[in-house]
């Protein structure tokens, strides 16, 4: 019987142990999207407890606390912190084949080199020791981020921020780059019209521009859109239901934007438009810069509504949505490239039964003039996990080229996430090393050797323009 967590943990074969030890485990990470706090970065905080490292934000974990029966008082709720890590601890142990399980146990053996197993017999040493090692200079943000050997970060950022944080981290020297990304989803939100008022008002005070027109609203978004490259973003991100890609005129768009002013509701196939018409104008832009840009498709968000209505977005009530997603994919990315203007793209899916769809869907539009210039994402959110990861590079492997695969992200706000990049990297070589013992590949270690290390950090690294 193998023993929990060990080094050879998830490496089934003698071949995959060799590829990931030799060939995956001491390479960089490059984390190219992910929703860290730069000003924490930037202020180069240090948390009091494992609580608030842990914890606070990590819908994750907020969920499995909410099936687990756990009352909302110790999740977002006014109960202490050791109270809250308490109630953590005594849901661990249901999250067996959970990745929860392994994530958690994973990251207290690289941060904090502790192998006991969460539970609520062992909380109370787990966490004193933990929180004290948190309040040293040595588990300071900055010092977290390096000891996970990170190259790089793309944080998530809205148009509208200053990018001051950056540019703090980067005239403090850091030797971890961290680069804004470009997410404009809150300016070309039509379904909300008092909130999107509201942004671009806040988009005109902050751009020194007047905005009465849908020609000066693009002016002043494109300022923005130039300031983020002065601060040495290379990557846009949308986090979106489905692409966008109706027929529109300008003239159809003016007027919906006027109607967007006026605060009027508008149609759904204004909406649309309006929505068509911001993305591709957008993608235009970013093929401009030679930024790589993100679409991730298919999240059904706040399905909670009076949980919603208590505790605000982003708390643990999205999931997977069953959009229809190809044919305005198709449409949207021919549109680009008939004009030569589709620049580097990643595409993520949230539903794993557009899985082989997407897959497919990068093909079409690989040009050869990038390896890999098409990318289907790495297995994202309720993905992102064993069983997940192996699928979406199956489907890659059976209609692309893995060897072009650019690899994992944590997407995650969390400090403590980067041993994602180690499961990752383990199931890969698994994957690999099981294919080898079947004879369905050479045992040539060199050549696959190479490949896992492109995999898991020389693609992406090429591929964003890292140096």
């Amino acid at each position: 019987m193998k023993k929990f967590l060990d080094e050879n943990f998830l490496l089934e074969t003698v071949t995959a142990q060799t590829l990931y030890h030799e060939y995956a485990a001491g390479l960089p990470i490059v984390d190219y999207h992910c929703h860290l706090p730069p000003d924490q970065i930037a202020m180069d905080s240090n948390f009091q407890n494992l609580t608030q490292i842990w914890l606070y934000g990590d819908h994750y974990k907020w969920r499995a606390m909410r099936a687990n029966g756990i009352s909302e008082k110790y999740i977002t709720g006014d109960a202490s912190d050791w109270e809250k890590f308490e109630k953590w601890a005594e849901t661990v142990p249901y999250t067996f084949r959970n990745p929860l399980y392994h994530w958690t146990h994973l990251e207290l053996q690289r941060y904090f080199d502790i192998h006991e197993i969460l539970s609520p017999a062992t909380a109370r040493k787990i966490y004193d020791e933990c929180s004290e090692k948190l309040r040293t200079p040595e588990y300071s943000v900055r010092n977290l981020i390096k000891k996970m050997n990170v190259h790089s970060i793309g944080t998530t950022d809205d148009p509208l921020d200053d990018l001051s944080h950056h540019h703090k981290i980067s005239s403090d020297g850091f030797s971890v780059k961290v680069l804004p990304s470009f997410r404009p989803d809150k300016a070309m939100n039509a379904d909300n019209i008092a909130e999107l008022n509201k942004y671009i008002l806040q988009l005109a005070g902050i751009s020194g521009q007047q905005i009465s027109t849908f020609r000066e609203y693009l002016s002043a978004l494109k300022s923005r859109h130039d300031h983020f490259a002065a601060r040495g973003c290379i990557v846009s991100d949308h986090g979106l239901e489905q692409i966008y890609c109706e027929e529109y005129t300008n003239a159809e768009i003016d007027q919906i934007f006027s109607k967007i002013l006026a605060q009027q509701d508008l149609t759904y196939a204004e909406r649309l438009k309006f929505k068509s018409c911001m993305l591709f104008t957008l993608a235009l832009w970013d093929h401009e810069k030679g930024w790589v840009q993100q679409y991730h498709l298919g999240a059904l968000r706040n399905n909670n509504s009076r949980l919603l209505s208590e505790l605000g977005p982003d708390t643990g009530f999205d999931s997977i949505g069953d959009f229809s997603q190809a044919a305005s994919l198709s449409r949207f990315l021919n549109k680009l490239d008939s004009g030569n203007q589709l620049a580097k793209t990643i595409i993520y899916n949230l539903n794993p039964a557009d899985n082989e769809m997407i897959a497919a869907m990068c093909g079409n539009f690989q040009d050869g003039t990038v390896a890999g210039k098409v990318q289907f994402g790495s297995a994202w959110w309720f993905l992102d996990q064993k069983q997940g990861m192996i699928d979406q590079m199956n489907a890659l492997s059976s209609m692309g080229l893995l060897s072009q695969f650019v690899g994992m992200l944590t997407d995650s706000r969390s400090f403590m996430s980067y041993p994602r990049h180690e499961y990752f990297r383990r199931i890969l070589c698994n994957l690999i090393g099981n294919d080898v013992e079947k004879g369905e590949l050479p045992n040539d270690i060199e050549w696959l050797g190479n490949m896992v290390a492109n995999i898991s950090y020389h693609n992406a690294k090429k591929y964003f323009n890292l140096g």
